[in-house]
């Protein structure tokens, strides 16, 4: 056990590494000058040696192992370095976007699971009826529409012509509605479909056969072991979904100008601020790798049959 949680450690450790190496290498090779943005702001024209003084000073003028190096020891000492625009610490300001972020990502997955998961349960359950059509209608047409044109939709409707709910910025309840909306609606479309399919092939399992030849009620198969069986693949999909929206949906947050970790980093990637860019790298795989490990762990939960398996001898 010690040496499986050891090895696993190693592994992330050399992850980290390889992950902050490849990323840095890549920011270097982005076109564009930090220098010049902060020093260019409003077009105002400045001097070779103002550039050259700012580039000293930031480090710029360093070779790339020095600087990679030298952030790599601030790393160690959890400090992930200032903002070139803000002079600010990079945690502090991810940690004031992150809130945000988690409103957004919490209102769009409760608006998706409230919608996708009675509509694909009742589409499985009850097969080309009329509630399985109108599922995969949903599905249909959620899936061909861009999630920013609805977001569009949303604020033409909502905003401007009934005005009953904001359409930017942030500050109550009211301001997460429509950027949740138009996120949790992308979701259900997919989402629709999965639990739809992935409860059709628990239904056609086995031991649901077994089950209901021994004369066990018909809600105690579905909550106790069909719908637990196809919780497997979904979960699968809803870390990625978690991934992906703590990640920062770019599109929906400046759309709707919400401040949340999508808008800051593509402020800083136009303003190649590298500390910020570098920095939130960093803290979405830690996101990603924890996220995964509870699924990993989830599934044995889920599925004993998975931990029976690592037990037995090869």
């Amino acid at each position: 056990m010690l040496k499986s949680i050891a090895k696993k450690l190693l592994e992330l450790v050399l992850f980290f590494l390889i992950l902050s190496f490849v990323s840095f290498c890549l920011l270097k090779l982005v076109p564009g000058d930090p220098v010049r943005s902060i020093l260019r702001v409003d077009d105002v024209a400045v001097s070779n040696q103002q550039i050259a003084d700012m580039r000293s000073q930031l480090g710029l003028d360093q070779s790339l192992p020095v600087q990679y190096g030298k952030w790599l020891v601030q790393l160690l000492q959890f400090d992930f370095g200032q903002s070139y625009l803000t002079q600010r610490p990079v945690f502090a300001e991810f940690m004031e976007k992150l809130p945000y972020t988690l409103l957004l990502t919490g209102g769009s997955l409760f608006i998706m699971l409230v919608i996708a998961l009675p509509m694909g349960t009742m589409a499985a359950l009850y097969r080309n009826r009329w509630i399985d059509n109108a599922s995969r209608m949903f599905a249909l047409i959620g899936s061909s529409i861009p999630s920013f044109w609805l977001g569009l939709l949303f604020i033409e409707w909502f905003a401007v012509k009934l005005r009953i709910l904001p359409s930017m910025g942030e500050g109550t309840i009211f301001h997460l509605v429509l950027p949740s909306l138009t996120l949790g609606l992308a979701m259900a479309a997919v989402y629709v479909r999965m639990i739809r399919a992935s409860l059709i092939e628990s239904s056609g399992q086995d031991f649901i056969k077994a089950a209901q030849a021994r004369g066990i009620s018909p809600a105690r198969i579905f909550f106790r072991h069909m719908f637990r069986h196809s919780l497997v693949p979904l979960i699968t999909v809803f870390s990625e979904s978690i991934g992906s929206l703590l990640g920062g949906t770019v599109v929906i947050e400046v759309l709707f100008a919400y401040p949340g970790l999508g808008k800051w980093i593509v402020d800083a990637i136009a303003a190649r601020d590298y500390p910020i860019i570098q920095g939130y790298t960093l803290f979405m795989a830690v996101f990603i790798v924890c996220i995964n490990m509870t699924v990993e762990l989830s599934y044995r939960w889920i599925n004993p049959e998975m931990a029976l398996k690592e037990k037995r001898p090869s």
